[in-house]
């Protein structure tokens, strides 16, 4: 009898994810990574996580990364900044790469909430 074809990824979310297409922001964290700034779209999100597609090829899996989502100018008070992990990326056709983050912390409150949580400071 043959196997059961196994997932690429295995599936390893806490929370559904909204098709929400917004544009982001993404900055490294680590001074070690080259500055960069993105300015993509997201694809889908939920309250643990945010899945975009992006040009740039240099993020990669653990990469720490300042997002802000969503993200609409430089000195909008509504933007949420997190501090998130890259958790998988994907070769997409035309040059295109697909980038899951992992939102760790929020950066706009006292640093001690999860994301998707109420507390404030």
């Amino acid at each position: 009898m043959p196997e059961a074809p196994t997932e690429v990824y295995p599936v390893q979310r806490r929370s559904r994810r909204a098709k929400i297409t917004r544009p982001v922001r993404v900055r490294p964290s680590d001074p070690k990574d080259e500055h960069f700034e993105d300015l993509p779209v997201s694809v889908n999100a939920s309250k643990d996580g945010i899945y975009f597609t992006s040009r740039r090829e240099s993020y990669y899996k653990g990469m720490r990364v300042f997002v802000t989502f969503p993200f609409s100018s430089p000195h909008d008070p509504m933007n949420c900044e997190y501090l998130a992990e890259v958790v998988r990326v994907e070769q997409l056709p035309h040059g295109k790469f697909g980038v899951a983050v992992s939102l760790k912390m929020s950066m706009n409150y006292s640093g001690s909430a999860a994301p998707g949580s109420l507390a404030r400071a």
